[in-house]
């Protein structure tokens, strides 16, 4: 079973369709004894850095994620999921993540012709024994949707890397831990690929 965390931030049914559509058992919870107990566990995310940090706590879920990733079960951060995961955020002043992954979260700075947020189909290029993106190829598109990205301590986490106006980070991979800042389950058949990788892990 995959639980997909329900802190109140994001779009979690497209999520568990995606999930259902590969013949998957998903369910969406904010249950810390439901989620600690799914073979796989999936943090989606929208929205503003702080305002889900803060969400999390309030459900008492931030300790929950931390235990899910210490009890070794596959995790998958998802856009603002991918955000939360590191150890602070730069948007609206520095706000405090989860610190499970070095790093921090800043906002594009680019050439004028560059639209933010960066909304729309890009080319991403995984590391070659990334699992995450097994069986795809470089230079594939995924949707995105978001003005700020990761900048790990440790680029031995990254699992992917994109261009819009400046080389940046797109996911991330460390042990059980992986992350995306693109919408798998909006880009089609090579997100529900992605997934597939996941869940199979």
């Amino acid at each position: 079973m995959i639980a997909i965390i329900d802190y109140g931030v994001g779009n979690l049914a497209s999520v568990r369709n995606a999930f259902i559509k590969l013949g998957y058992e998903a369910v969406i919870s904010s249950s810390s004894e439901q989620i600690l107990q799914a073979d796989r566990v999936v943090l989606p995310g929208v929205g503003a850095f702080a305002d889900a940090m803060d969400n999390l706590r309030n459900y008492g879920l931030d300790g929950t994620v931390k235990e899910v990733v210490r009890q070794g079960t596959p995790f998958l951060g998802v856009c603002l999921g991918l955000h939360l995961l590191f150890t602070h955020g730069e948007e609206h002043g520095i706000h405090q993540g989860l610190d499970i992954i070095k790093g921090r979260v800043v906002k594009f700075q680019l050439p004028r012709e560059y639209k933010v947020p960066h909304m729309g189909w890009n080319q991403v290029y995984p590391r070659e024994n990334s699992r995450l993106f097994k069986g795809l190829p470089a230079g594939s598109y995924f949707y995105f949707v978001h003005s700020y990205y990761v900048f790990p301590d440790d680029d031995g986490v990254i699992a992917a890397h994109s261009d819009y106006g400046i080389d940046f980070v797109c996911a991330v991979e460390q042990n059980n831990i992986f992350a995306t800042q693109f919408h798998p389950e909006k880009s089609g058949r090579v997100g529900l690929q992605v997934l597939q990788n996941f869940a199979s892990l």
